[in-house]
């Protein structure tokens, strides 16, 4: 291992993540290793880890290597991994752009939810290259049938269970407030419907097609926004206002207001899902390998 390692830090709508280039995937980071960047007292700090590898180089995205040059080796804030981020995957692009390997327009990223495609918009000339808005294509929602509760403390509400690629509980609450602090995960039921965890979104109404929401991601507890699922929320809350894009023929949209920003979502008729936001880089340097080598001994 090199005596130093290069970081970046960014953040989509503030869902911030370490990022790690190492295209030839060279760098053994284990799932302790990811906890401790991820740990914001000890280490970086961030609500995820994106490890940026050449699809190429890596055994779980070779076989996407044709479609996407880039893999999007995701780790949540515990060293877990994980199918899909979506304010993940701008971040990722965000980064791509700022080393050079791409520009303004249109590219594929792999991912473990698939290949994602993602458009980044082309600013004014005399505007900041970094800052136009990112859009990504996040393939369709599964809405799996059967019901599913879940609750904070005395209070339960029913949930729609929607799959961005990962997945999600989505309840429609009075008040965000209800949500609690989100530290640990939200009880759910029936247990089968979730046999590896859920994200759990609770959702108010804010207007026509525009609604807030707060998240319990799993793996990395509350964060100021995430894009799968808002996503989720986009779809559950469509399919309550009696909106089907493939029955009526027409694209559906809605703004979702997360703790960190908005994101605007839109669902086509043939059921891909469009998310736009902001991804911004604000920090890079170097890992000391001794610290990292030290807090895994």
């Amino acid at each position: 291992m090199s005596t130093r390692i290069a970081f970046l830090k960014g953040h989509g709508t503030e869902n911030d993540f370490v990022i790690v280039p190492d295209p030839d995937n060279v760098l053994d980071l284990t799932p302790a290793a990811a906890a401790a960047l991820c740990d914001r007292r000890a280490g970086i700090g961030g609500d995820g880890l994106l490890h940026v590898v050449r699809s190429a180089a890596h055994p779980e995205a070779r076989a996407m290597a044709a479609d996407a040059e880039w893999f999007m080796d995701y780790r949540n804030g515990d060293g877990s991994v994980a199918e899909m981020c979506g304010n993940g995957v701008r971040v990722f692009a965000r980064y791509l752009q700022r080393a050079g390997y791409v520009t303004e327009g249109d590219l594929a990223i792999a991912t473990r939810g698939g290949v994602k495609t993602v458009h980044i918009a082309k600013v004014a000339s005399d505007g900041d290259s970094a800052a136009g808005d990112i859009t990504v294509g996040m393939g369709r929602a599964l809405l799996p049938e059967g019901d599913v509760e879940v609750s904070v403390g005395e209070r339960s509400w029913p949930a729609r269970n929607v799959n961005m690629g990962n997945p999600h509980a989505v309840a429609f609450v009075a008040d965000l407030g209800h949500a609690g602090d989100l530290y640990s995960p939200p009880p759910f039921r029936p247990a089968a419907a979730y046999p590896d965890g859920v994200n759990v979104e609770f959702v108010v109404d804010r207007g026509p097609r525009h609604v807030a929401m707060r998240v319990h991601e799993r793996g990395s507890g509350e964060t100021r926004s995430c894009g799968t699922g808002a996503c989720a929320v986009a779809v559950a809350t469509a399919r309550r206002d009696g909106a089907d894009p493939a029955v009526t023929g027409t694209p559906v949209t809605y703004t979702v207001d997360v703790p960190g920003g908005t994101l605007v979502i839109t669902e086509h008729p043939d059921g891909e899902i469009e998310m736009t936001g902001p991804a911004v880089i604000v920090a890079e340097g170097e890992i000391d390998a001794g610290w990292l080598e030290g807090v895994l001994a």
